[in-house]
């Protein structure tokens, strides 16, 4: 079956590609959650007219993206933190302290945007990227010295 999807469908495609998909898959799942049409020609029209409202709302979701970046890209946050022997931190600076210092300068940044795979558990300098949006990531520096 011809589908034309309303969504980024993860492996199949971008928003309003013709694909071609097993009648079952579209008729159980990509249909009835609204991912997808069938390929007829008024849902091509109205594909085509959506994909452009879509480009056009991207494209401003992305300008106002940089314009955060720039926001972000010369900000550096630093962490006193309490150590014991050997230079080991008590606890660490996880993504929840990096958006409070963050909020405290007045930028609001969801905590699950912040790319940090693991809390940071040494002194030193680190580059952490916030996730604006999928094409715009800037980098945090974080500083972690002793208190």
């Amino acid at each position: 079956m011809e589908i034309i999807l309303r969504e980024d469908v993860q492996h199949l495609g971008k928003v309003g590609e013709v694909v071609k998909v097993k009648d079952g898959y579209a008729r159980n799942y990509l249909l009835p959650k609204g991912l997808a049409y069938p390929a007829t020609e008024a849902n091509k029209k109205k594909i085509a007219y959506e994909g452009e409202r879509i480009a056009k709302q991207r494209a401003s979701e992305k300008s106002t993206a940089e314009t955060e970046a720039t926001r972000l890209a010369g900000v550096q946050l630093s962490f006193a933190v309490k150590v014991g022997e050997e230079d080991k931190l008590y606890g660490s600076v996880t993504a929840g302290d990096i958006q409070r210092k963050l909020e405290e300068l007045g930028i609001r940044v969801d905590k699950r945007k912040i790319d940090l795979h693991e809390p940071i558990r040494e002194l030193g300098e680190f580059s952490v990227g916030i996730k604006v949006h999928p094409e715009v990531r800037p980098e945090v520096r974080i500083t972690v010295v002793k208190e």
